[in-house]
């Protein structure tokens, strides 16, 4: 079994009249991957769009990447190919169910991707519907599907959210959106529904190598569904969990009850890495000069099993001191920034769509201004191409600019830097 480690980063010390509390997880698995991943029962599901704006080098380059999916995976793992439209179908094996990966079944999956052909409309809940449907016939299995798209969902926004709630904790799924003319807010609703990724494959001539490594990664998972599970004292809440590396994602939603004080926080599976989570937890009022309590208290677990993997404790204590108190502790610092630069491009490319220029430049001038400071060179490369600003420090939208460009960028805003080195402490 892997091991976990939960390392937590904070300033205790709140001022007199201080009640919020912050904190950030670092939730480390080591162990020998290879030998328990091989061990790990696995289940990959591999989504391809054949819908008709697919046609001609998208359907075959979509082709060869899900071929090289199948050739990522290990023996033994459980695995289906899905062809997707306005309807879904199981194309490998025949009939609703999975396969088991041997070179004979690889062979013949290879066989099968090669006669998907594009036509249709794109109705992203049903293929994820299906795909929830074949993984119930593997309920212990760590259950992960691969989606790719070109294309606007055709379904209404209730009936997408409907499928996606369906789906929400039978599996993780990562997300592909390739060409220009796709959403990325819809695959953003995929990834947080299902605890996945999404990114943007601007060279449709790299969909296989994407589609190798996610489904290299997803077998080296070696634990299913672990959960944060965060109690609070009787005298406060926890007003926020969230996902800060290595993307952003907002788990408060997604509580689950434990009892009146403690609640779990999906995490999905886990192999050998490292995240990051920033809890806050808010007291209803102030303690005494001196006090120290334990404002949080974080395990991780299994909720079917209820093993405990690793804990650990937020604390907090008051203050007159004021250095002690206004002392900002780094890797807070750190991840509130890069969840402020997330959401001012969010906002500036939401306002820019809507056409309120002057709410764009100054939420993307902003945006420029922490991406510089905080090392974020890729995002700032991406904001340049959107956002000018002179010499003088005057913003302009750039006119003209390329959708591919807006579209990497909305993208790529997910994605945090990690604190680095010098920074720490």
């Amino acid at each position: 079994m892997a091991d976990f480690i939960v390392h937590i980063d904070q300033n205790k010390y709140l001022s007199t009249d201080g009640r919020e509390v912050h904190a950030v997880l670092t939730v480390s698995s080591t162990g020998t991957v290879t030998a328990e991943a091989a061990r790990a029962e696995a289940a990959e599901i591999i989504i391809v769009d054949v819908s008709g704006s697919m046609g001609g080098s998208k359907i075959r380059e979509a082709r060869a990447a899900a071929s090289a999916a199948v050739d990522a995976l290990r023996d033994g793992a459980h695995f289906a190919v899905i062809a997707g439209n306005q309807d879904a179908v199981v194309v490998y094996p025949r009939g609703e169910r999975l396969a088991t990966s041997d070179p004979r079944t690889r062979k013949e999956a290879k066989e099968a991707v090669k006669r998907l052909s594009a036509g249709g409309g794109t109705n992203m809940g049903v293929w994820l519907g299906l795909a929830e449907k074949v993984f119930r016939q593997r309920p212990e299995a760590i259950k992960h599907a691969i989606l790719m798209t070109d294309g606007q969902n055709n379904e209404t926004d209730r009936a997408f959210d409907r499928a996606l709630k369906a789906c929400e904790g039978a599996f993780v799924c990562d997300s592909l959106g390739v060409g220009d003319d796709w959403v990325p807010a819809q695959l953003r609703k995929v990834a947080e529904a299902l605890l996945g990724t999404f990114d943007f494959v601007r060279d449709q001539a790299d969909l296989s190598a994407y589609f190798r490594d996610l489904t290299q990664q997803s077998m080296g998972k070696t634990v299913a569904e672990l959960s944060l599970r965060v109690w609070a004292p009787q005298s406060g809440r926890v007003r926020f969990v969230k996902q800060v590396s290595p993307v952003l994602m907002d788990l408060t939603g997604k509580r689950t009850d434990v009892n009146p004080l403690t609640g779990d926080y999906p995490t999905g599976s886990w192999g050998t890495e490292e995240r990051e989570y920033h809890v806050c937890v808010e007291l209803d009022r102030p303690g005494q000069v001196g006090q120290e309590i334990r404002a949080g208290w974080v395990k991780l677990v299994r909720p079917d099993t209820q093993e405990v993997f690793a804990t650990g404790n937020v604390l907090a204590q008051w203050t007159d001191d004021l250095a002690m108190s206004t002392r900002l502790n780094q890797k807070v610092a750190h991840y509130t920034g890069q969840a402020e630069l997330h959401e001012l491009i969010q906002e500036g490319l939401g306002a820019r769509a809507a056409g309120d220029d002057a709410t764009a430049t100054a939420r993307l001038a902003k945006a420029m201004e922490i991406a510089v400071e905080s090392g974020r060179e890729d995002t700032a490369r991406l904001l340049d191409k959107v956002v000018e600003i002179d010499s003088g420090g005057t913003a302009r939208l750039r006119r003209g600019v390329d959708k591919a460009d807006e579209i990497e960028l909305d993208t790529g805003s997910v994605r945090t830097s990690r604190l680095r080195g010098s920074e720490e402490g």
